[in-house]
């Protein structure tokens, strides 16, 4: 699944269009390296987002084409640091 797609299933991004946007401006980073929205996410990948003044961490546990709004959080883990 394309990386875009998945921050906006896994609701980490509101919208595709922003997680596209991020992604252009290199504030996707997956296992430390700068990500383009075309990236194809896996399970185990680990996500860094810079959302302005904030940094999540987050590790990739599944992957689903959908996700109910109560399903969506246990596509990922939050990982402190």
């Amino acid at each position: 699944m394309r990386l875009d797609k998945y921050l906006k299933i896994s609701r980490l991004i509101k919208r595709r269009t922003v997680a596209n946007e991020a992604c252009d401006a290199g504030r996707v980073l997956v296992n430390g390296a700068p990500a383009r929205a075309s990236y194809s996410v896996k399970v185990g990948d680990v996500l860094e987002l810079q959302l302005g003044q904030r940094t999540l961490k987050a590790e990739v546990l599944s992957v689903a084409e959908f996700a109910k709004k109560e399903e969506a959080a246990s596509l990922y883990r939050f990982i402190e640091g």
